[in-house]
This record gives C-alpha cells, structure tokens and sequence, in this order.
C-alpha cells in the first residue's frame, strides 16, 4: 500500500470514539490530507446524522477557505450541496482516508459516494469494503470519474472496528459492559465519573435490550434508562430464577418499555443490538453469547467485591481517556 498507515489509524481512532454510539449505522472515521499534512477528521457520530466524509470534508473545507457560512450548515443535505456548489476543486490535491467504503446509498443521508465524485480528490483510500450489498459500489463510482481508489489499508484493523455493524447483517450483536476499580471492585456505590456514566447512557439509547441479574435489581433498584441523553428506555430482560419483583422498582414503570423476567437468554435472539450490564457471575452466565467486552475503569481503589471469577484473557480493540476514566473495548479470547 502506498497510503500512509498513520493518517488511516487518525481515521480509525475518531471512529472508535463513537462506537457503540451509531447504531444501526456503522462507526466510521475519515481523515483529509494534502501535501501530506493532515488537514481534518470527522467521524459518523449518530444515525441520520451526516457521515464521517461529510463532517470531515466540511472541516477540511473551513480550514482551506475560512468560509464561515460552511461551519453554519449541520444537516448532511446541507452540507452536500453547499460543498458541491462551492469546493472550486480545492479538493484535488487531497487525499482521503476512509474506514468503510463511501456508502453508494441514499437514505436519511445522500450518497458519500457522490459528494466525493463532485469534489475529486486525488486519491482516496479505503480500510473495508461495505458489506452491506445496499450501500456498497462507492468505489465503481469514484473510478467512473477519474478518482483514484486503493481498498484493504489497516484492514484488519478496520474489519475489528466494523464487526458490530457486519454481524448486524446477518445477526445480533452482544456487548458485556462492567465498571470497575484499579483493584478490581465494582461495589460500594458509583464507580465510574459522569462522563462515563453519559457514555453508558448514550449506548442504552441506541440499543433494543438491556440485560440484567435479578440480583442487581433487587439490591439497586435502577431505571436503566437513557436520561442523561435524554434518549429511549431500552426494552429489558431481568436473567433470574425467581420472579417475584417489586414493581415499584423504577425500571417496571417506564410507559412502553418491555420488561421480561426469564431464567434464560433465549429473548435475545429477537432483538438485533444487546447491552448486558453486570457482574462476575452475569459474566460467567453470559460468555458464550457475549460478541465484545466494555470496560470502565476508574482510577480510584475501595470496594470488596471484584469483577473476576476464574480467569480470562481479552485482546483490547481501542482505549480511550474520557474524564477521569479509562473506556475500553475489547475481545475474549477463546
């Protein structure tokens, strides 16, 4: 490959930044680049919001031109026409660097594909092919018009960052979230800071069912809810032998949310994107359907109860500072 693997990995990085985050969407980064400088970076943040190429085209637009006007237009409708109207071929000399192939589909958002048909750029390259058969063929339509196109740079770094979204395809998607301390505790009241708790929120909102212990019900009566987004309840599966609950435990009282109470996971086989919060022994209940690992892990010490039950090793995808707070993405291994 001749693209520099640097300016994909600033592409990769923005996206891992909403991962979790973009659902049914795929997060996905892209990087700007001229005369070998990086000139901007965008990434898709939220479904029905524009795409990474946009965000990251409007950026590299305002910081060649200082067009204010530009910095003043937020849907990728939008944007798409403002920049085809006025890129006056500023992007020719660039490059871009794409996690996913531009989507060749219109739908909340017009074609990626076509908005850098009209800009040009000189070279775009691509981590992973679209593997959605709707969306795919951005690439035939920048070649159509004289861009050049390379495909498969840090691939298998970017095939890790997709796997939500092309397991979506064809099935569920299952992540296994916990907070924890440096020592390994994860009681005695919170443990991770506001930012992260938001994090938490913001991926409830966006995903169809919350796992939880009956256990951890009973013991913290939570709402598990979206609130600090301001966004949806996520329909909830309590995993408990016994199902006797007071109902007056806030998460049983939010209006239109399903709330089943089984002794198996079978229920998530009708749902597309999981979220399982919870302890060692929801852990252990819970490997042999879990897809990804998250963890919050929190600079203090204190506590009695640790997250570990026997032993297992994880390969860590992305990590990433929020405030106080270590987020972490990972994978078992098997």
């Amino acid at each position: 490959m001749s693209g520099k693997p640097d300016f994909m990995k600033l592409a990769l990085e923005a996206a891992w930044q909403f991962q979790g985050l973009t659902y049914p969407n795929p997060a996905v980064g892209c990087a700007v680049v001229k005369e070998g400088a990086l000139i901007a970076l965008g990434a898709h943040e939220k479904a029905g919001e524009p795409h990474a190429e946009v965000i990251a085209l409007k950026k590299a637009y305002f910081n060649l031109t200082q067009d204010k006007k530009i910095n003043s237009l937020f849907t990728s409708s939008d944007i798409h026409n403002y920049l085809t109207q006025h890129h006056n071929n500023i992007f020719n000399e660039c490059e871009l660097y794409v996690t996913l192939e531009p989507c060749n589909h219109v739908g909340k958002t017009p074609a990626c594909s076509s908005l850098v048909s009209v800009v040009k750029p000189k070279k775009v390259y691509i981590s992973c092919l679209d593997p959605n058969v709707e969306a795919s063929g951005g690439v035939s339509r920048l070649e159509e018009v004289g861009i050049e196109v390379e495909h498969g740079l840090c691939e298998d770094e970017g095939k890790a960052l997709l796997e939500p979204f092309t397991q979506w395809q064809k099935k569920n998607f299952v992540t296994f979230k916990w907070a924890q301390r440096l020592d390994g505790t994860i009681d005695g009241g919170i443990v991770s800071d506001a930012t992260s708790r938001t994090k938490v929120h913001a991926i409830r909102d966006v995903c169809d069912l919350l796992v939880i212990g009956g256990n951890t019900v009973r013991e913290d009566r939570p709402t598990l809810d979206a609130r600090l987004v301001e966004g949806k309840a996520p329909d909830v599966l309590i995993y408990s032998r016994a199902k006797d609950f007071d109902k007056e435990i806030a998460l049983f009282k939010i209006e239109g949310r399903k709330v089943f109470i089984e002794d198996n996971f079978d229920k998530i086989s009708k749902y597309k994107n999981i979220l399982i919060e919870g302890g060692p022994a929801m852990f252990e209940a819970t490997k042999e359907i879990t897809d990804r690992y998250l963890c919050f892990l929190a600079p203090t010490t204190g506590g009695d109860i640790k997250f570990s039950q026997g032993k297992q090793e994880f390969k860590i995808l992305n990590q990433q500072k929020l405030d106080n707070d270590l987020m972490i993405w990972m994978q078992g291994k098997k």
